[in-house]
C-alpha cells in the first residue's frame, strides 16, 4: 500500500466518521485526529481558533450546537501527500440541526495533515459556505463512500 493510498483510507475512514460524530453532537472522535503539537489552526465558517486551547472551545461549541445529522458527504477535489505532510480540498455536503433547527449546507474545506508517530493528524482547516453556482462537485469516482 503506497502513502496515497494509505492516507486515503484514513480520510475515508476515520476522519470522515469523526466529523459525522461531531455533526451528531460528540466532538471526541474529532479532537483525537486533530495534532496535540503547535502550530494548529480552524478558519472556520461560522469561527476562526488557534491553538490547542481555543481548538478545544470551538469543538465543543460546534458539537453542542449540531444534532440529528441525516446526511453527511464529502467529494474530494484535490489531495497529495509528500512525506509526513498532506493536503486535502473537499466539498462537505451536511443535513444537520443547528441549535434544533434544520439546515443543509455546503462547505469548501480544506485542510493539512502531518503524521505524528506513524499516525496522520490535522493541523489546520479553512472552511467557509458554498453559495450555489460557485463551484461544480468532482466525479464519483473522487467521492468517500458515505
Amino acid at each position: 500500500m503506497t502513502d496515497r493510498d494509505d492516507f486515503l483510507n484514513w480520510f475515508r475512514g476515520p476522519l470522515f466518521e469523526a466529523e459525522r460524530a461531531l455533526h451528531n453532537g460528540d466532538p471526541g472522535p474529532r479532537r483525537a485526529l486533530w495534532s496535540r503539537r503547535e502550530p494548529v489552526s480552524v478558519l472556520g465558517a461560522w469561527r476562526n481558533a488557534t491553538g490547542q486551547e481555543e481548538i478545544d472551545e470551538l469543538f465543543a461549541d460546534l458539537a453542542a450546537s449540531f444534532s440529528d445529522c441525516t446526511s453527511s458527504t464529502m467529494d474530494l477535489v484535490a489531495f497529495d501527500v509528500v512525506g509526513d505532510m498532506a493536503y486535502t480540498a473537499a466539498l462537505e455536503h451536511t443535513s444537520v440541526s443547528v441549535d434544533g433547527r434544520p439546515r443543509t449546507y455546503t462547505l469548501r474545506a480544506t485542510q493539512v495533515y502531518r503524521r505524528e508517530d506513524g499516525q496522520w493528524r490535522v493541523a489546520h482547516r479553512h472552511g467557509d459556505t458554498l453559495i450555489d453556482g460557485d463551484a461544480q462537485p468532482p466525479s464519483d469516482e473522487s467521492r468517500p463512500p458515505s
